[in-house]
């Protein structure tokens, strides 16, 4: 009998193995899904916090590695030709003008690819939560250098305003991508 964490890896496989036409509509419909996400916001400075994180994770972990970094690279180059899309109704200009949040943007490529690579490897469980778990520590990797830089070189600021409060809720968003892979799952097994 199969479980729901093989057929969630089932699914990332079939689409994986899919089509030009059926990965293009996936690219698209991840790449809204982000945007969307990123909309949901609490205002905070110099960096809000979203529900984008969980979008860019939860892309990851059901497309795979690298359609998932497709995916997340379709919805910055969205930005760049001056879509709305970043937080707050953002695009490159916007984002130019005030950077604070360009490399955790870079870093959302890196936390797709990582959170799918785990999780096409294996259906278990421990795979997408460590793959999810990495997949936040990239965006840290790649935002907080960033924005030390953006602070004028001053490391524990850049912690302090762009890590410290985000911790837990990044744990919580990252804990409901592997929710949403287990319930796709689920649902797939329902379908049959």
């Amino acid at each position: 009998m199969q479980t729901a964490a093989s057929a969630s890896l089932t699914f990332t496989r079939s689409l994986q193995a899919s089509g030009l036409a059926t990965k293009a509509a996936a690219v698209v419909i991840g790449s809204l899904l982000i945007s969307a996400a990123t909309q949901v916001e609490v205002p905070m400075a110099p960096v809000p916090m979203t529900m984008q994180t969980f979008a860019v994770l939860a892309v990851g972990v059901l497309y795979g590695g690298r359609l998932g970094a497709l995916t997340v690279v379709a919805y910055l180059l969205q930005g760049a030709v001056g879509l709305p899309v970043f937080s707050g109704g953002a695009n490159l200009a916007m984002l130019i003008a005030k950077p604070f949040t360009a490399g955790y943007l870079v870093g959302f490529v890196a936390a797709a690819f990582i959170a799918g690579w785990f999780a096409e490897r294996g259906a278990g469980l421990g795979r997408v939560v460590l793959g999810v778990s990495l997949g936040s520590v990239a965006i840290y990797a790649f935002g907080l250098p960033w924005l030390a830089f953006m602070l004028g070189g001053d490391v524990s600021k850049a912690i302090a305003v762009g890590a410290v409060p985000f911790l837990l809720g990044d744990a919580i968003k990252a804990a409901l991508a592997v929710a949403v892979r287990e319930g796709v799952g689920r649902i797939s097994l329902a379908r049959r």
